[in-house]
């Protein structure tokens, strides 16, 4: 096992009750997490509501100063968050995972701090003149998932703080060092109070949820959980920023390049082990290029390297958790069991150490089938054989989600025509997933509401207000 890095070490609790982290790659402890009640969230919220008159009065300019120094304070660090969040998530260091993580914090900090947002004149006919103005909210309530730890706290960070809101994070509880040492590091330039990190459970949950002086909840995680928000939020009609299951469809279309495009429906599918909102989780293939898209995709995914995060050649690693990796496991099962073709995987080495799931990419599976109708949240892609678009569409469209969605076509302006007719939030071309700081991101259906990211994300984290004369 490491030893204890300087920033672990300052925020090892010294006091009160503790749990143990253990690392998902290979079961060591990686450090001890405080264990807090809702009478600590209530001293957190109280020295948010304290401090953030004094932070909204700043401005926008004082403020975005004040957010890229966290970005430099972010850099200044890097290495030794990449490496505990390698450490207590699983991912590796290099490829699309814990470094690029950290990487995208400063990013997204420094986004939020350039992102101009002025009044609007929505009116000026010479007899009214009418402005939007946006305020700040007052206390946001922050509840951020396991497998992004670092980066989705960010995401609703910085645009809470640039606003001129105080945070209250409550980040999961199977990755609370990640979001303690990220806070930690951004408190070097912040106000005293201002953002604060609540490690609890459900009770602490519900709390921030229902809590009278919390001015929005933003969360990303389950849709069973989003809905339980939407409840407990009710009786102080809270505003409300939600980004929750996703069961992403891809399209590729008859004019496709198997092998130009095999690369990417990797990793759009694969990326931090699958374990992505917005990831690639069932990809329909036309009949055509069927045999074709499936070979190379095999053949990309076989030369992968999968283990320990901190072994730097590795760039997939285990499922953070073992219930994803039951459901998984569960999930690959029953396409096996149904007739369905197992092209590379579904056979995890049981005497290896960690929650390691190889990857898998299952072919010949009806469109009903569990691995497909329901989010896998792993290292394993379910291949569908479509004959017309119209299908392909159908079926893309037949969940009840929509987080994100996308088509594969060597003809942008054919994509673009079916990407129009896809029921999710973004849709994405000849390419799945890739998010940035200036475009908004945001679910349909029943993957939530609310925008994040660029002037639209900046917008949701305030209060409108018109001022008209």
């Amino acid at each position: 096992m490491e030893t204890h890095t300087d920033l672990l070490t300052a925020i090892t609790p010294i006091s009160g009750n503790t749990r143990t982290l253990l690392d998902p790659a290979t079961g060591e402890a990686v450090g001890e997490a405080p264990v807090h009640d809702v009478e600590d969230l209530e001293r957190a919220v109280a020295a948010a509501a304290a401090a953030q008159p004094a932070w909204a009065a700043l401005g926008h300019e004082a403020r975005s100063e004040a957010l890229l120094k966290a970005a430099d304070a972010v850099g200044r660090s890097a290495e030794e968050l990449a490496r505990l969040l390698s450490r207590e998530q699983g991912k590796p260091l290099n490829g699309p995972n814990a470094r690029f993580e950290v990487g995208a914090c400063s990013a997204w900090l420094r986004a939020a701090a350039a992102t101009e947002l002025t009044a609007e004149t929505v009116v000026d006919d010479g007899e009214t003149h009418a402005e939007i103005h946006y305020r700040a909210i007052g206390v946001v309530g922050a509840i951020g998932p396991w497998n992004w730890p670092m980066m989705i706290a960010v995401w609703q960070i910085a645009p809470a703080l640039r606003m001129g809101n105080a945070v209250v994070v409550k980040p999961s509880e199977y990755t609370p060092l990640s979001v303690l040492a990220l806070v930690q590091v951004l408190n070097q330039e912040l106000p005293e109070g201002l953002l604060s990190v609540v490690c609890g459970g459900r009770e602490v949950g519900a709390r921030l949820a229902e809590h009278p002086a919390i001015g929005k909840i933003m969360f990303t995680g389950s849709t069973a959980t989003g809905k339980a928000i939407i409840k407990s939020s009710a009786d102080t009609v809270k505003r409300l920023t939600l980004e929750l299951g996703g069961n992403d469809a891809g399209i590729v279309l008859p004019d496709a390049d198997p092998q130009a495009i095999a690369e990417d429906l990797f990793w759009g599918a694969f990326i931090n082990t699958g374990q992505t909102c917005a990831a690639l989780k069932r990809l329909y293939v036309h009949e055509d290029i069927y045999d074709e898209v499936c070979e190379a995709l095999t053949a990309v995914a076989a030369a992968v390297p999968m283990g320990v995060g901190l072994d730097e050649a590795n760039v997939l690693g285990p499922l953070q958790n073992k219930q994803q990796y039951d459901i998984v496991s569960r999930l690959v099962e029953a396409a096996r069991d149904s007739g369905a073709r197992v092209l590379l995987g579904g056979n995890p080495d049981l005497e290896q150490p960690g929650y390691f799931y190889p990857t898998t990419l299952v072919a010949d599976i009806d469109n009903n089938n569990p691995l497909v109708a329901e989010e896998q949240f792993g290292p394993a892609l379910p291949i569908i054989r479509y004959s017309t678009v119209d299908e392909a569409v159908a079926m893309a469209n037949g969940l009840d989600v929509g987080l994100g969605a996308s088509v594969w076509s060597s003809d942008p302006a054919k994509a673009r025509s079916v990407a129009a007719r896809i029921q999710a939030g973004t849709v994405w071309i000849n390419k799945h997933g890739a998010v940035d700081p200036r475009i908004p991101f945001g679910g349909a259906k029943q993957s939530g509401y609310g925008l994040e990211f660029g002037i639209e994300g900046l917008k949701s984290l305030g209060v409108p207000q018109v001022i008209n004369g």
